[in-house]
């Protein structure tokens, strides 16, 4: 199976296509997670990529695209995978069903993790990570015992760049402008689902869990 997560930052998108990639055996592939390797590594997209990633903007399509499409011809995306962060646009929609089509497959189902914005801002710009190990914090759901410290290795916690308010608002307002409008593609398809994402990171899980099985039915 092929399924999108599909969700504003800080949706939980992440988290829960975790989940769901342990339960059903299947990669998860993060849009993001591959355009931080790229820039770790200094590749060109990762370069390309940087300024875009730090102003809370979409990278260009073309870029997205090219990089996704890479990661699902590898062997162990054989049987399918899923989605994080890609499709952001209707475009990016199209080339992927269009892709998928030239070797027999198809997106199965397309999930949608609903956030009120105001608590989309309290989850993001609260976030903070540790410097050394990378491990992760929110200020008021799991603050570290020391401020500005972390609990596993003493290590400076930092802020990351598109978590600042400013830089918030702005991945949310380019989100809703530019990634909403896929939601409409894939139900026109009717392989739209919406879960309340205000549930906890359990209650989401399961209420997708039962969402697919529902619709696989």
């Amino acid at each position: 199976m092929h399924i999108i997560m599909l969700g504003a930052p800080g949706a939980g998108k992440g988290t829960q296509a975790d989940i769901l990639s342990q339960e059903m055996g299947l990669p998860h592939i993060a849009s993001g997670d591959l355009f931080r390797q790229a820039l770790e590594e200094g590749t060109a997209i990762g370069l390309l990529a940087r300024d875009y990633m730090d102003k809370g903007e979409l990278v260009p399509d073309e870029v997205a695209i090219g990089m996704i499409l890479e990661r699902v011809n590898k062997p162990d995306c054989a049987a399918g995978c899923l989605f994080d962060g890609f499709p952001r646009t209707l475009q990016q929609a199209q080339a992927l069903d269009q892709a998928l089509s030239k070797q027999g497959k198809t997106v199965d189902k397309a999930i949608y993790i609903e956030v009120p914005g105001e608590e989309l801002m309290k989850r993001l710009s609260g976030r903070r990570l540790c410097r050394s190990c990378q491990r992760p914090y929110h200020l008021l759901s799991s603050p570290p015992r020391v401020p500005g410290k972390c609990d596993r290795c003493g290590g400076e916690l930092f802020q990351r760049s598109d978590d600042r308010e400013e830089t918030v608002r702005e991945r949310l307002s380019v989100f809703f402008a530019q990634t909403v409008p896929i939601l409409d593609y894939y139900k026109s398809q009717h392989k739209l689902i919406r879960i309340d994402g205000n549930l906890g990171v359990q209650g989401v899980a399961r209420g997708i869990a039962s969402a697919l099985k529902a619709a696989i039915k």
